[in-house]
């Protein structure tokens, strides 16, 4: 079977929720994938689960890492290996919807996007809606800098983009954002989103992406390593895009 989309999952300690993860890839109405289970040196039952579904599943495969490296040199590896047009991410405590792919993947060839992303459900670690996010339906450069209100596990990228050398930033949090702002820049396009509720994204306490001490540093980064702003622009932007942040959460 054609893999017209690869699926990537970084996944570390995550037995918990990986299981249903995996479940809401396999169960997509659009069957036209490879799964890439990115194992980033687990030591609870996380390769145990994802062998599990290896042997049941031609489409899956797991990629172990010998150490930890964290999620986005996990990513990097995985999609010099990927054999879709498109990649696709799903973080192991996120999950999809049935149609997420089929609507998402039509959506982008009619609108003939590098990029796209969903509007999204936010549950907690009982699977309970507490909230929820709505993607504007085009996401330029600009408005990006100021407010990254897009998904991880709604994103969508034709592969061909990667062939710039694009890739994650080594950094603990952000560095999907500063992929998003990469291929907007170095592409001059937008980020076309899909007023869809396709993804569930959980929102635990000890996620790394709760952390917002972490944040701050991070997103001092994104604009003074990875954006080359000088230091009053790069906090000139970081306090707006924090403003913007508590804006959405209270």
């Amino acid at each position: 079977m054609n893999k017209n989309i690869s699926v990537l999952m970084s996944i570390y300690n995550d037995e918990k929720n990986v299981r249903n993860a995996i479940e809401s890839i396999l169960n997509q109405t659009y069957e036209k994938f490879e799964l890439l289970l990115l194992d980033d040196f687990s030591t609870d039952n996380t390769y145990e689960i994802c062998n599990e579904y290896l042997k049941k599943d031609k489409r899956i495969k797991i990629i172990l890492n010998k150490k930890n490296i964290g999620a986005g040199k996990s990513r990097n590896k995985a999609i010099k290996i990927a054999k879709g047009n498109y990649i696709a991410f799903l973080d192991s405590d996120d999950l999809w919807l049935k149609d997420k792919l089929k609507f998402q993947i039509n959506f982008m060839k009619k609108k003939k996007a590098l990029i796209s992303s969903t509007s999204y459900k936010i549950i907690d670690e009982k699977n309970k809606s507490v909230s929820f996010r709505q993607t504007e339906k085009v996401i330029t450069f600009e408005k990006l800098l100021r407010s990254c209100d897009i998904g991880l596990s709604t994103v969508i990228i034709k592969k061909n983009v990667f062939n710039k050398k694009i890739e994650f930033p080594d950094l603990k949090t952000k560095e999907d954002f500063v992929m998003w702002l990469q291929i907007l820049k170095l592409f001059k396009c937008n980020v076309y989103g899909l007023n869809k509720v396709l993804t569930k994204w959980r929102k635990t306490r000890n996620s790394l992406s709760s952390d917002s001490i972490q944040k701050i540093f991070d997103g001092f980064k994104v604009y003074n390593k990875y954006l080359n702003f000088n230091i009053f622009k790069s906090i000139y932007f970081l306090i707006i895009l924090s403003i913007n942040f508590l804006r959405k959460n209270y």
